[in-house]
């Protein structure tokens, strides 16, 4: 795999969005003798991104850019096509709404580089606001991709549990997944269906297989928030999307956890035993909100967006009562859990 850095944009009717994303990509820094191209996914767009995105390039940019089209929608299709269409074993996804600092590329070639038995690192993200942000979104900005990926020790590089979406990704690593039988459960947010978690449905993967997640301050974006998402509407639908896709990440968790060792440890990891607890958290849930209600509004409440959640994983267990059971033995075996050493003793060399 030739070493450098592609940047991958997944694009859904972007042409608005993707002008100051290009500028600070444009703008980078301190990356000469680092090969990098820009690569734009145009995800079965509608409007002009693909021209919006080639006219926005700079004749003089630091890097080549192309725009490559992926009818499937969801964001999941878009950033396989991206990893596909890679030129380099270094990967950075970047949202639309996404603005990296000028050093991005230059840290983000470093930490990879200087860390073959990493599969994938990110950063911290920051608030960018079109208006007045509301006075609770200090305290659930990580719904917003926001904030550090990590709860100790927050200033320092360490090994994290999962990942955002925006960061690199090592494509040899991806490549080694699929080569061996991986495919993914989510496809991550379609158009204006708001479901998430692809991003951490890789992230767990990558440490089934054996590798490393690692976050790293230093690297930093600008995440840039419309008025229409700083609404607490929009942040209930946006959780309830969470609790959807979190349903498909317990085989995941489950495979993390090891092999179950007691029978309770058995019953939890089936399909009767979440539908029946999510049922008695949902009860408690909705006569703690029903109490708290009374006292206070239901805008900024910590219980309400729980609910949320909770409604979205129970609804989303009961659509998928045929395959819960066996998603769960899948990722148990699958042949490519614990593969990363063979790549990362070849990056060693």
């Amino acid at each position: 795999m030739e070493m450098g850095v592609s940047v991958v944009i997944c694009c859904h009717n972007s042409a608005k969005r993707l002008p100051p994303t290009l500028a600070h990509l444009a703008a980078q820094q301190d990356c000469d003798g680092i090969p990098w191209e820009v690569i734009v996914v145009d995800n079965a767009s509608q409007d002009n991104t693909a021209d919006v995105a080639i006219s926005l390039w700079p004749q003089n940019a630091p890097a080549p850019l192309r725009v490559v089209r992926e009818e499937r929608l969801g964001l999941t299709y878009a950033r396989m096509r991206g990893f596909n269409e890679a030129r380099y074993e270094i990967v950075s996804f970047i949202d639309d709404d996404n603005w990296v600092y000028p050093d991005w590329i230059k840290l983000g070639w470093e930490i990879m580089t200087q860390n073959p038995d990493v599969g994938a690192c990110g950063g911290q993200g920051e608030a960018v606001f079109e208006t007045e942000p509301p006075w609770w979104f200090e305290q659930f900005k990580g719904s917003y991709g926001v904030g550090h990926q990590v709860a100790n020790n927050i200033d320092s590089a360490q090994e994290a549990l999962t990942l955002w979406g925006t960061g690199f990704k090592r494509k040899s690593a991806w490549l080694q997944l699929v080569e061996n039988g991986f495919k993914p459960l989510l496809v991550g947010r379609q158009g204006n269906r708001l479901l998430s978690g692809e991003d951490i449905e890789i992230s767990l993967a990558l440490r089934l297989a054996g590798w490393k997640l690692l976050y790293d301050p230093r690297l930093k974006f600008k995440h840039f928030l419309p008025a229409y998402r700083l609404n607490w509407n929009y942040l209930r639908r946006l959780v309830r999307g969470f609790g959807i896709s979190n349903v498909r990440l317990d085989p995941y968790r489950f495979a993390l956890d090891g092999e179950p060792k007691t029978l309770r440890q058995k019953l939890e990891r089936t399909w009767q035993w979440q539908v029946l607890s999510g049922l008695i958290q949902f009860r408690r849930f909705r006569k703690t909100i029903t109490k708290l209600l009374l006292r206070q509004p239901t805008e900024g409440n910590y219980y309400v967006l729980q609910l949320e959640r909770h409604i979205g994983r129970l609804f989303e267990l009961l659509r998928l009562r045929g395959l819960y059971n066996r998603w769960v033995k899948e990722i148990q075996n699958a042949p490519w859990r614990g593969i990363a050493q063979q790549v990362i003793r070849i990056a060693r060399r």
